[in-house]
């Protein structure tokens, strides 16, 4: 997050908390009547993080370091009464925040830190206050709201972190998942093809035809890596929608007409004589449901039924596509999707991971339904174009 960004997001913070100059003033007039007091404070401070290991494990340069962190907690408890609240003060507390993440203080006890110093802090005001007691009420209160402040960009800090680092580990994850379903994809032509060239270099006197029946063994499974290949690299390099109008019914036979499901298929493409366009990318919808009408027809091999059901719903429209072939297996039913991941002994596992993926650049979303024995639903979910009333 930006500097600027980042102090847009504090001044609505200020507005909600109702932080305004009447706030400011109180709160910079207490200065000094809370300096003599910033010392004790700041060793309390550290004194009771000693005492508790969990937080005192993290500070592992000893003595040195807790002098060191001493100066930044004075500087921090002095800016509270004499700065500006700009862009600066925002970032440095922006920075604290990171700071406690690096160095792997849980949330949990900058929170009860804060508590610690706000209690500290309205002791050090009530000790020493000689004036009005409502004054005195308003001045905390004042305090209170700016501790408020502080809190919430150290743990907006905290949380943009956190998911910074857990994006990471889930691209690692992804990496690792990735790399271990193309090893196994590609290991397998790979070992055909070298049986074939074994044989092909130890043999003695092959004939014409094994020779030929060996190198076109070779030439299908270099087709077959090559194929691998070209798919994740579709995956990887699947471009942003071309979003158009896009007449669903006469789109959907065209899909069907591409992909034959055979003879002992029956279809049947049910669509409301009155339906809104969809807002799509041709190209890309084709290969979605290219995908799905191909799965059906894989999950009946000895024939079934095929409907294709178009419904709206508010500004979507629900696309189903049903079969009535072996389904799905619970356990595989939440990884279907996922990338090299597949329930066909021939298959490399991206063709319904490339469907979702589609669907999501279209805002849309994929579901599926399905019961082992009975047959699977997939429901595309896609915006529609309203329908102007003439």
């Amino acid at each position: 997050m930006t500097p600027d960004k980042l102090f847009d997001h504090y001044q609505d913070l200020q507005h909600y908390v109702q932080w305004g100059e009447d706030d400011v003033r109180r709160v910079r007039a207490v200065g000094e009547l809370v300096e003599p007091y910033i010392g004790a404070l700041i060793d309390d401070f550290y004194a009771e993080i000693v005492r508790h290991p969990a937080a005192n494990q993290v500070i592992r340069g000893g003595a040195p370091q807790i002098e060191r962190l001493k100066g930044t907690l004075r500087g921090w408890l002095r800016g509270l009464f004499q700065d500006d609240y700009d862009v600066e003060y925002v970032n440095q507390r922006w920075r604290v925040g990171l700071r406690h993440v690096e160095i792997g203080l849980d949330q949990t006890y900058t929170n009860v830190a804060l508590s610690r110093l706000r209690t500290g802090l309205s002791r050090a005001l009530g000790a020493n206050w000689s004036g009005d007691s409502r004054e005195l009420f308003a001045v905390q209160r004042s305090l209170n709201k700016l501790l408020d402040l502080d809190l919430a960009i150290i743990e907006l800090a905290y949380q943009t972190e956190f998911q910074r680092r857990q994006k990471q580990v889930e691209r690692l994850a992804t990496i690792g998942q990735v790399a271990g379903g193309v090893a196994h994809e590609i290991r397998n032509p790979l070992n055909v093809i070298k049986t074939s060239v074994y044989f092909l270099l130890h043999a003695k006197n092959p004939s014409p035809e094994k020779t030929a029946a060996h190198l076109s063994r070779i030439e299908r499974q270099v087709g077959v890596a090559d194929e691998v290949v070209t798919a994740l690299n579709d995956f990887a390099r699947l471009a942003a929608p071309n979003m158009q109008p896009l007449d669903v019914e006469p789109f959907l036979r065209e899909v069907l007409e591409l992909n034959p499901l055979g003879d002992a298929v029956r279809i049947e493409l049910a669509c409301p004589q009155v339906a809104p366009p969809a807002f799509g990318d041709a190209n890309q919808l084709r290969i979605v449901f290219g995908n799905l009408i191909r799965n059906a027809r894989d999950a009946m091999p000895d024939g079934g039924s095929l409907t294709l059901t178009v419904s709206i719903s508010g500004q979507e429209l629900e696309i189903a596509v049903a079969d009535t072939g072996v389904g799905i297996r619970s356990e595989d039913l939440g990884r279907i999707m996922e990338p090299l991941y597949s329930t066909k002994a021939r298959g490399i596992g991206l063709g319904l991971a490339i469907t979702r993926a589609i669907v999501e650049k279209h805002n849309g979303k994929l579901e599926v339904a399905s019961e082992t024995g009975q047959g699977s639903t997939f429901t595309v979910r896609l915006p529609a174009l309203a329908v102007k009333k003439s």
